[in-house]
């Protein structure tokens, strides 16, 4: 079932445009099959290297770099060495709020920052630390105080910060950023807690695929709940996508994808990821309920995907014409960002760029929202004096 009639939510980005993202495979998983782990496009620096080069040369706006306990890249590490090998292209780089000393990952996000000259967006993680299992309102107020530190290093003279978990007075020189006052925030969770954090605090929440309407109400929940704080945010979904110049060979393709799939062996795929317990996996799973024998619902989107990956497990399947028409709709009802991924990633990235992406209003959210300065700024790790 989808939508009669939408309105747009009440976001804060009113043009209808829309930034256009690929994935990359940094924590493993790209394959010619799901559920088979292939060894020829195991997570090396070399194939993530080639798989965001790639995605730059064919003209989408940013990149995901997720970040998991699995074998694979580390975040800031893959965003760093590929710094000086891009130059168009913006990394959306997931960061788990508690692995790292708070001015400390702000001097590492603000040197990363200088390095890419603004291309970078973060993506806040709020699940629990791999190898433990933590309660959730520590988390959500771990969370909500390393983004205040995040804010108040990036944009004051000095981190004075007093919470229930840090506690800081110092000076902010070593921290300040590239970017008018440090890189946007995208955040995605389905509870209360990671909702208020996300309203209250950042500036995108990213969503999994769900029903029109589901997704519509949760877009509503969260118009209200930045408007308790005076905000406006805008929207983005994280979906898988197979783009052929028909339906039928879509799929085709998404049949052969499921080919080999082996429901044990997928378990434990899926039970790596340290969201693999949250809520929105489970609202994921009770989704994937709705489709029909082959997985589809609302005609073109597919949900078996879930079935080998926890977190986003749904992938629009179909022609062209069918794909652009419904990320339109998605557009309409608020949807600002999109971030793709196929199977396997590069030759699924050729698909949609030569199909779906001429056809989609793609820009750069950090420059549409006036982060990146037209001239180099004067900071302490670039002109402005020594103290």
């Amino acid at each position: 079932m989808t939508l009669s009639k939408i309105t747009t939510a009440d976001i804060r980005t009113t043009q209808r445009v829309a930034e256009i993202a690929w994935f990359n495979d940094i924590i493993g998983g790209d394959t010619d099959y799901l559920g088979v782990l292939d060894s020829a496009r195991r997570s090396s620096f070399d194939h993530c290297r080639d798989i965001t080069l790639e995605a730059e040369r064919l003209g989408f706006s940013n990149i995901l770099y997720p970040t998991a306990y699995t074998v694979g890249q580390d975040v800031l590490t893959i965003t760093s060495a590929l710094a000086q090998e891009t130059s168009e292209i913006t990394f959306l780089a997931a960061i788990r709020t508690g692995e790292i000393h708070p001015p400390m990952l702000a001097r590492a996000l603000a040197s990363l920052d200088h390095q890419l000259k603004g291309r970078l967006i973060l993506n806040i993680i709020n699940s629990d630390l791999p190898g433990t299992r933590e309660n959730a309102d520590f988390r959500y107020q771990r969370c909500t105080e390393v983004i205040e530190i995040l804010k108040q290093a990036w944009t004051q003279d000095r981190i004075q910060f007093k919470g229930e978990i840090y506690n800081f007075d110092m000076p902010a020189d070593p921290v300040k950023p590239y970017q008018n006052g440090g890189p946007l925030l995208y955040f995605g969770g389905t509870s209360d807690g990671s909702r208020e954090v996300c309203a209250k605090h950042c500036d995108v929440f990213l969503m999994w695929p769900e029903s029109e309407e589901a997704m519509y109400a949760t877009m509503q929940d969260m118009t209200a709940r930045a408007a308790k704080y005076g905000r406006k945010i805008d929207f983005g979904l994280r979906i898988h996508v197979v783009a052929r110049e028909t339906q039928e060979e879509a799929r085709a393709y998404a049949k052969k994808l499921i080919s080999k799939f082996d429901e044990k062996r997928a378990a434990e795929i899926r039970a790596r990821g340290e969201d693999s317990r949250s809520l929105g996996v489970i609202r994921q799973d009770e989704f994937r309920k709705t489709a029909d024998d082959d997985g589809y619902t609302e005609e073109i989107l597919w949900t078996h995907i879930g079935k080998v990956f926890s977190g986003c497990g749904s992938g629009l399947v179909g022609s062209a014409e069918q794909i652009v028409s419904k990320l339109n709709r998605y557009m309409d009802m608020g949807f600002r960002a999109f971030i793709f991924s196929g199977f396997p990633l590069i030759e699924e990235a050729n698909h949609f760029a030569e199909l779906v992406l001429p056809h989609l209003p793609n820009v750069s959210l950090p420059r549409l929202y006036d982060k990146i300065p037209a001239e180099i700024p004067a900071t302490p790790l670039t002109t402005a004096e020594l103290v």
